[in-house]
């Protein structure tokens, strides 16, 4: 049989030489028009993704051209009115009347305040012949007082139309700003003129929070305002060497080289709007930027906005080829799934043919070897039977050692819970032979009564042995919850004597009846009660054990919980696994045993321990 599924899955897998060419031509012709889709689909993908990263960069630049531009206004217009207010004002004019020096120095102080309280750059007062007679910086070595400034535009301005701006490089300051000028008239005509400078260090510092560059050209391709320093003062292409010559004789931006900018436009997106290449301060190449320009309302000024395209430009593209691959993939592999289906069809019909040809030999290897593995069956069954008999012997070993095993534990446990009525009866017995050496025969009556009631509780335990050997869980009946408190914290109570003070209960009302039996719930409570008594005994006066019951629908719930150090992590994990314990004398049973008794009678016990403390907290079906 072996060497004829050989044979035929080498007829199958390697069909006629014509066969093997023609699914081999057709696989090449796949991968090749996979290929190509692929590339041509990764193209178009990128080409589609740059364009909507642009597009999305142009809203961005254009919204944040606009702000810039906004910013910029806002600042103008409001120190338009400065020059304006003070040419109007009578003090000044009379000032400038009078030319009078102690007038002046009062001007002076006065349009310091002014400055300051307007942060304007500098304000001051030219007279008619051109001379600076008062001004906001008269105190500071950079002062403006004595300067001659007939030869300033902003002053032939003002002069000859009433008002002028002009943006120059400071002759004495050498910083760059906005000069605004008003006219300062009499009744003899010309008097002087009042000058504010606007330097734009403010907006400069908000436009350079951003990685975005902008600048402020004006009608003549100059940089007058810019987020990058060194950018100041170049131009937007070359000035013609005439003009140059004019800009540079009139010292509107001193010695300023007047270079070009280091930026080359690459492609033009439409009116305004540019991609451009510039080799920014401290970077060896180029960066292609998105440039967008918006004109500045109320001037001659054109702001230029830049941003950067390399980011956004390059995660546009990765986006839409990733949709693309995830579009051509499942394509692409359906193709193939297709093209490998057909093929194996045209396989399986050739195998077919072959299979037919050998059928007569093929039946009857297969029956041969049907025999041989019915044979086999047969030799397993049997294998199997005595395994299966071998593991019901071992299964009833282990129920037998489990049996023996709860013995030894129920048995162990009885004798840890009848150690506490041993105590108590000790205890009672001592008190009761004092109570007989004073004389005092009443209480030591009492004394064996109690000691006559704990021999009873005793054969309780011990009845509760031999209902376990009887393989019974106990039967239960209503029991008084109080009762059974009652009953714990009297055994309890010689043992702890000096400590009871540190219990808070709260006993439930006496109709309160739980299913169970009055005996064993009180082993669970007396472990309980036990362990918390033992936990907070370092605390000494703050020490604190709460016993709390509740009753909600048919359960009711008994909680312990003390103040203690809490249950260590490992103790936890095996908290009611046998023979776990943190005490040197302990046999790690109590808790076990009445996780049990409380499941007995249908009801279930939890635990929840921290630093602060361990509170256990005992369902109970109610009767």
């Amino acid at each position: 049989m072996h060497k004829f599924a050989m044979s035929l899955s080498l007829s199958s897998l390697w069909p006629s030489l014509p066969l093997r060419h023609r699914i081999r031509r057709m696989w090449w012709a796949y991968a090749v028009i996979a290929l190509v889709a692929a590339a041509l689909g990764l193209w178009a993908s990128g080409e589609i993704g740059r364009r909507h990263a642009e597009a999305a960069l142009e809203e961005q630049a254009r919204t944040d051209a606009r702000l810039n531009a906004a910013l910029l206004r806002t600042v103008l217009e409001k120190y338009r009115a400065l020059p304006f207010v003070l040419s109007q004002d009578t003090a000044l004019a009379a000032a400038l009347a009078g030319n009078d020096a102690g007038t002046f120095e009062r001007l002076s102080q006065k349009l310091e305040t002014l400055a300051a309280g307007t942060k304007a750059a500098v304000i001051y007062v030219i007279d008619k012949d051109g001379m600076a007679v008062a001004a906001s910086n008269w105190r500071e070595p950079t002062s403006f007082v004595g300067n001659d400034y007939r030869f300033r535009e902003y002053f032939q301005g003002a002069v000859a139309e009433g008002q002028a701006e002009h943006f120059a490089l400071g002759t004495v300051s050498k910083k760059p700003g906005l000069y605004i000028s008003e006219r300062i008239s009499g009744s003899s005509g010309l008097l002087g003129v009042v000058v504010v400078k606007v330097e734009f260090d403010d907006v400069e510092a908000d436009w350079s929070a951003t990685d975005a560059p902008s600048y402020v050209i004006d009608d003549r391709g100059i940089v007058l305002i810019t987020s990058v320093p060194s950018w100041r003062f170049m131009t937007i292409g070359r000035i013609p060497g005439d003009r140059l010559t004019t800009i540079r004789e009139s010292l509107q931006f001193g010695d300023a080289p007047l270079q070009p900018l280091p930026l080359d436009t690459v492609r033009s997106l439409g009116e305004n709007l540019d991609i451009v290449e510039v080799v920014m301060p401290g970077s060896a190449g180029k960066t292609s930027f998105l440039d967008v320009g918006m004109p500045v309302p109320a001037t001659a000024w054109h702001l230029q906005h830049l941003v950067a395209l390399g980011p956004s430009v390059d995660a546009g593209i990765r986006e839409a080829r990733m949709l693309a691959l995830l579009t051509l993939l499942p394509l692409l592999a359906g193709a193939a799934f297709l093209l490998r289906r057909r093929q194996a069809v045209t396989l399986r019909i050739l195998s077919e043919q072959q299979a037919r040809e050998e059928l007569e030999r093929r039946v009857a290897e297969r029956t041969q070897d049907l025999s041989q593995a019915r044979d086999r069956l047969q030799a397993e069954i049997v294998g199997h039977r005595s395994t299966e008999q071998k593991l019901q012997a071992v299964q009833q070993d282990l129920v037998q050692a489990n049996r023996l095993a709860i013995l030894g534990q129920v048995a162990a446990g009885v004798a840890h819970e009848i150690n506490q009525p041993v105590a108590t009866i000790r205890a009672y017995a001592d008190n009761a032979r004092t109570f007989l050496y004073r004389g005092q025969t009443a209480p030591a009556g009492e004394n064996l009564d109690s000691i006559a009631a704990l021999t009873e509780r005793i054969g309780s335990i011990t009845e509760d042995l031999k209902s376990f050997a009887r393989k019974g869980r106990g039967s239960a009946e209503p029991t008084g919850l109080k009762d059974v408190i009652e009953g714990a914290v009297m055994l309890l109570r010689s043992r702890f004597a000096g400590r009871m003070d540190t219990l808070d209960i709260d006993l439930p009302p006496p109709d309160l009846q739980v299913m169970g039996n009055r005996i064993r719930l009180e082993q669970v409570l007396i472990n309980l009660l036990q362990n918390a008594l033992e936990a907070v005994a370092p605390k000494a006066d703050e020490a604190r054990v709460e016993v709390r019951t509740s009753s909600e629908g048919e359960m009711v719930t008994l909680t312990v919980a003390d103040n203690g150090p809490g249950i260590s992590p490992e103790i936890r994990k095996g908290l009611f696994t046998p023979f776990n314990t943190s005490k040197e004398s302990g046999l790690g049973l109590g808790l076990v045993i009445s996780k049990d008794i409380v499941g007995d009678y249908g009801g279930r016990m939890e635990v929840d321990s921290n630093g602060g403390g361990t509170r256990f907290v005992v369902h109970l079906r109610k009767a």
